[in-house]
């Protein structure tokens, strides 16, 4: 039974096909345990890489081990792995934001080594097509890629714990100069607000009267 995988991005498309050994002939979706062929596409690019088993593992070996080294900043050469046969190599230029991908074909197919200029995108776009593959248990159950930590020898060095405590001991410096400092400023001198002259208390006359209130006319006393 002819089975294809394809998984697509936007700038770049994984297309696996192959053949289901067809021990559950009734599943929905069978899964993919014989590789056939691989192709790898980019937007924009005519030339497309394909190839068998060795091809794929290496594809998917070069570009996570090319994006955990974009993630880390620490490049490290590959040892003890032979580079005979169908292989891929991930290439940083002088532009951070392009990435070179070459592709050496198997000896038998007697063709010249093809390389691809990748954009940032593009590469994480790949690096995603790889994923998805590798999480689709129904594709190549048996396949996996094993990521090692980087080499101690190639790891940066660490800073010295007095290099890393100089600028915690300047801020405390600062901060105990601004506090000493502080101490020798005069106190500003406060002053009483002034008492405000308290009006005197105002009559409000009733609607449509506007004279006077009637005044009190003292009554003469009659004498005796």
């Amino acid at each position: 039974m002819n089975i294809r995988r394809q998984y697509s991005l936007p700038n770049c498309t994984l297309i696996l096909e192959g053949l289901s050994d067809g021990s559950n002939p009734h599943d929905f979706r069978p899964p993919l345990t014989i590789l056939v062929n691989a192709q790898c596409q980019f937007m924009g690019v005519n030339q497309r890489l394909e190839g068998g088993r060795a091809f794929l593992e290496s594809l998917a070996k070069t570009v996570n081990r090319y994006a955990q080294e974009c993630l880390s900043g620490v490049h490290y050469p590959l040892e003890n792995e032979s580079n005979d046969g169908d292989h891929l190599e991930l290439v940083a230029l002088a532009d951070p934001s392009l990435h070179r991908l070459i592709w050496y074909p198997a000896p038998e197919l007697h063709q010249a080594p093809v390389s691809i200029q990748l954009s940032t995108v593009q590469l994480f776009d790949l690096v995603e097509a790889v994923d998805q593959f590798i999480a689709d248990s129904q594709t190549l159950p048996d396949f996996s890629v094993k990521l090692q930590p980087v080499p101690r020898r190639y790891r940066q060095p660490d800073e010295p714990l007095a290099q890393r405590a100089v600028p915690a001991a300047f801020g405390l410096l600062s901060l105990a100069i601004a506090g000493f400092a502080i101490y020798f400023l005069p106190l500003p001198n406060v002053r009483k607000p002034a008492n405000k002259p308290v009006a005197p208390p105002t009559q409000t006359l009733p609607p449509g009267n506007t004279s006077p209130p009637p005044t009190a006319t003292p009554t003469p006393v009659n004498p005796r």
